[in-house]
């Protein structure tokens, strides 16, 4: 897996925010319970987010999360570079070094591939991936059962 499960959590919940916000903090618990994530967890996740900027906190009854710009401000390493170094170059094989002048057998293939993800999460924004994720099966499936409660 490239990214670490803290890191996926943050990223979800910071999609989650981008669709369901509307300018209105939303509560840790509506989070976790759409998201089916551990409560505790995500809690911690989402204050160092906010301690990091990128997202809003609010205390008391009208209080939660909210973005603290918009999503076509952020990029998604800004959200996963909090909890994972997508700079760091791991060898895919576990050699304690590799590099070029020294590669292992996947050497040249994994850093294209390191490569390319990196831009990836360097180049798209949470609200790309929130557009995206807003005409999917998954997503409407979740709005349907939002609207029934």
């Amino acid at each position: 897996m490239i990214l670490s499960q803290t890191a996926m959590y943050a990223l979800r919940a910071t999609l989650y925010l981008a669709e369901h916000s509307d300018d209105q903090p939303v509560r840790v618990d509506d989070i976790a319970a759409a998201l089916d994530v551990p409560r505790n967890y995500l809690s911690k996740i989402l204050h160092s987010l906010a301690r990091g900027g990128l997202l809003h906190s609010a205390r008391g009854p009208g209080g939660g999360f909210s973005l603290a710009k918009p999503p076509g401000d952020t990029a998604l390493i800004e959200v996963v570079a909090h909890f994972d170094d997508l700079d760091d170059a791991r060898c895919l094989l576990g050699r304690p070094e590799c590099r070029d002048d020294d590669p292992c057998a996947a050497h040249g293939q994994w850093k294209q591939v390191a490569a390319a993800v990196h831009a990836f999460f360097r180049n798209t924004t949470v609200a790309e991936i929130a557009r995206r994720a807003a005409g999917s099966p998954e997503t409407r499936r979740l709005h349907d059962l939002e609207a029934e409660q």
